[in-house]
């Protein structure tokens, strides 16, 4: 295994810590580090839901994502007239994955909204968002149960993501922004507890690949996405 320019392995993740209570007013928070990504995950929990769902007596958990200006070597504008084309979709794949492991009709007519803030972001900061989500949500449920708002914990599993890449025909694991801008390919892949994928996003950025490089790529971010989980874990204390 080749070892990359700050000694990580190729199959290595960068420090990871998630610390969690970090919001006095949110029902569940979360603050993760990857290295050099920072998020802040805060989940909010509210008495209603979506218009589709009104009578249903399910619940819905949903997400939303935001960069600060300076959380890049280069300040960006705030998106002060509604989300773009990339925050919308980073968003909606924090909400997808966050569902896939909630038993929404045991949340009752509520929504579970986790805002998701980078403070800091060296590559991979959806895939740190949706880690850190898990965290947050998983608080705000816990508390639901301890509450006695609902009568047990609607989470169905565990859920988070990493990145996966080809830099210079080398699988890699959990890239930062240097490698991945210079990744022949990129991957993003969510999974659960029980190993099945929520969602792959796969693009060769330079040379296209095989379907025996896709599995190797996909064991490498299985290996890294069980680390990612003793992480959850240990920040809920389980």
């Amino acid at each position: 295994m080749t070892t990359r320019a700050n000694n990580r392995a190729a199959n290595g993740l960068r420090p990871i810590t998630i610390e969690t209570g970090v919001s006095v007013h949110a029902e569940g928070s979360a603050y993760i580090r990857a290295g050099n990504t920072h998020v802040l995950c805060a989940a909010s929990v509210e008495n209603t839901i979506p218009p589709f769902l009104k009578g249903s007596g399910q619940g819905w958990v949903t997400a939303e994502y935001a960069m600060l200006p300076r959380a890049t070597n280069i300040r960006t504008a705030r998106e002060r007239k509604g989300a773009g084309g990339r925050t919308m979709e980073i968003q909606r794949l924090i909400g997808r994955s966050l569902r896939a492991v909630v038993s929404l009709p045991l949340i009752g007519e509520r929504t579970v909204t986790v805002d998701c803030d980078v403070i800091q972001a060296d590559g991979g900061t959806r895939t740190a968002a949706i880690t850190g989500a898990y965290v947050a949500l998983a608080l705000a449920l816990r508390g639901l149960v301890e509450g006695e708002r609902i009568a047990r914990d609607p989470m169905t599993g565990q859920v988070a993501a990493v990145s996966v890449g080809v830099i210079g025909g080398a699988p890699t694991l959990d890239l930062d922004y240097s490698e991945d801008s210079a990744a022949d390919v990129d991957m993003n892949v969510v999974m659960t507890g029980e190993g099945a994928f929520v969602e792959v996003q796969g693009t060769a950025e330079k040379t296209p690949f095989h379907k025996d490089q896709l599995d190797t790529l996909l064991d490498l971010a299985a290996g890294g996405v069980r680390e990612l989980f003793a992480h959850q874990n240990r920040a809920l204390g389980r």
